[in-house]
């Protein structure tokens, strides 16, 4: 009977059976991973990735329904153009108040 054992354990086709187990868990897993990644297509949610948020090399990538846009920092301060809105304060406490401008800016 020991003879009849040995030969299933030195069966070859065992071994790739065992690799498509393994093929299929590592499948499953990455399929997990591209369902839970924010900027999955499969995501109806609207989502904002900031990259590297502070620095010189920032990106900015904003997810509304199916597109997406890239903004990229090139380092240097923006410029743009717009009248006052008002002033910010910040309190002891580490607070903010935000008070509009009463004034019609030319």
């Amino acid at each position: 009977m020991r003879f009849l054992d040995s030969d299933e354990a030195d069966d070859p086709i065992l071994s790739v059976v065992n690799l498509v187990d393994l093929f299929l868990v590592i499948i499953g897993i990455l399929l997990v991973v591209i369902a839970t990644n924010p900027l999955s297509p499969f995501v109806d949610k609207d989502v904002v990735v900031i990259e590297n948020p502070g620095k010189a090399d920032m990106k900015i990538t904003v997810k509304q329904g199916e597109k997406l846009t890239r903004y990229e920092s090139n380092g240097e301060i923006g410029e743009g153009q717009g009248t006052k809105a008002g002033e910010t304060y910040q309190m002891e406490d580490g607070s903010l108040i935000y008070v509009p401008s009463t004034e019609l800016a030319n």
